[in-house]
């Protein structure tokens, strides 16, 4: 049994840390990145004893949180400037704390009614958001999933067979080179083989070239992957073009929104989004632009038959009788986390617009930071950012070299991507801290560490 003073205690020491953490943090008073060497920190931690031994107590806990805190990726830091992870909000990190307690497993509705009810309203606001309010969903653990998932339906649907007697070996997936790599993962796991992928044409910067789409014989299309928008770039494929083009093919059309679907909530970014009403599967990750921790991701079709033709199970200790509000039959996870709440606490706090405000000034901050940099003449800007992503290059130094001696000091943490064959860096805001200031000092070490 819990000892519930001891668990109140500790409680207690975890939120004023963490509170100090994410001050200090905000602030940028401390570096946004350390990466001790696994050896010393787990000796500095002092694992093995601890997980030999036990024995933790809240006075220890207290040392041991600060240093492991201190130890990491400060992803509220206004100089995180990094992966596609967002930087939480407190509603967001309240849902993980409940469910740590409560550990309702809710994709069995019996599991845990309060968070399935919670999952099935969040998923009724996203459907209507992209424009499916008649279509079905499930959240799952990552968008790596929801694209798997969303591919295992498109399978059910053009060889609804499939799940009995194997993959047929004629059938294709069209997607650009620039798509997620989960697509391609997707089509191994999904017994498709990385030969079923047909490549698709695209113009310079990735994008799916609508003038160039093929036209397959001999094979049947499972799907085309449309990008909104590519992690890479952060550009946004034709979706209404390509909707239009699947409609008359009857080729199921998957858009890869886990990024930039948030921009439906901003009056001033939705136009990206345009078409994607005609797609007959959508993936959205909360954990990215909707500010929730890792992970969130929806898995959004058209038709709700699809999402539930997509998986076949027998477990006679799970189905059985009236399974009407149990999500199992629709993910790969047996054991799903209360996923929704962190979504719908966020909405709670913040509200649509707030969330949307949230999207409009982080692809404003990024915008920023491009014309910032194209008055500097050695950055080399391939194009104008369409969302919170700009990739860009300086003069011809070593680019990955810059990037590590950024993050050697713990200055900034930007990432890098290849663009046209060429290696570029890669920023993407995703902070609310990160202002101008941050920006020019970004560009200044930049050009400093560049002529090491």
């Amino acid at each position: 049994m819990w000892n519930i003073e001891e668990f109140t205690e500790a409680a207690g020491i975890t939120v004023r840390e963490l509170a100090a953490y994410v001050d200090e943090s905000q602030r940028g008073a401390v570096p946004v990145i350390r990466r001790e060497p696994p050896r010393e920190l787990a000796e500095r931690l002092g694992l093995r004893d601890l997980i030999r031994d036990g024995g933790m107590t809240p006075g220890t806990y207290q040392e041991f949180l600060r240093t492991f805190l201190a130890e990491g990726t400060r992803l509220h830091h206004p100089a995180y400037l990094g992966h596609q992870s967002a930087s939480p909000d407190f509603p967001a990190a309240l849902a993980d704390f409940i469910h740590g307690a409560t550990n309702n497993p809710m994709a069995v509705y019996e599991m845990g009614a309060a968070a399935a009810t919670v999952e099935f309203e969040v998923l009724r606001w996203m459907l209507a958001k992209v424009g499916l309010p008649a279509g079905g969903g499930v959240l799952t653990h990552g968008g790596s999933l929801a694209n798997l998932t969303a591919l295992l339906a498109a399978r059910a649907r053009v060889a609804p067979d499939a799940w009995e007697n194997g993959v047929p070996d004629d059938l294709v997936i069209l997607a650009p080179p620039s798509a997620h790599y989960s697509v391609s993962r997707a089509a191994s796991i999904l017994g498709l083989g990385q030969r079923s992928l047909v490549p698709l044409e695209t113009d310079a910067l990735g994008r799916i070239d609508v003038s160039r789409l093929p036209e397959i014989s001999g094979k049947r299309v499972m799907a085309l992957v449309a990008s909104a928008c590519a992690t890479g770039t952060g550009l946004h494929d034709d979706l209404r073009t390509l909707g239009a083009w699947c409609r008359e093919r009857g080729v199921w059309f998957h858009v890869d929104g886990a990024h930039g679907a948030s921009a439906l909530l901003s009056d001033r970014h939705r136009h990206l989004l345009d078409g994607i009403d005609q797609a007959d599967s959508v993936i959205w990750d909360a954990h990215k632009m909707l500010r929730t921790s890792s992970l969130a991701a929806a898995v959004l079709v058209r038709e709700e038959g699809d999402l539930d033709a997509a998986f076949r199970q027998q477990a006679s200790y799970l189905f059985y009788g009236d399974q009407g509000f149990d999500l199992i039959g629709r993910t790969v996870e047996c054991t799903k986390a209360e996923l929704g709440l962190k979504i719908f606490l966020n909405l709670a706090w913040r509200g649509e617009r707030g969330l949307g405000d949230y999207v409009a000034r982080q692809y404003a901050t990024a915008h920023r930071f491009w014309e910032l940099a194209a008055r500097r003449p050695a950055f080399d800007l391939p194009y104008e950012p369409e969302s919170n992503i700009v990739c860009f290059r300086y003069g011809d130094a070593d680019q990955a070299a810059i990037r590590e001696r950024l993050l050697l000091d713990g200055s900034f943490h930007l990432t890098s991507t290849e663009l046209g064959g060429a290696r570029h860096l890669r920023v993407t805001v995703m902070a609310p801290a990160t202002d101008d200031k941050i920006l020019e000092a970004l560009l200044d070490e930049i050009a400093a560490v560049a002529t090491y």
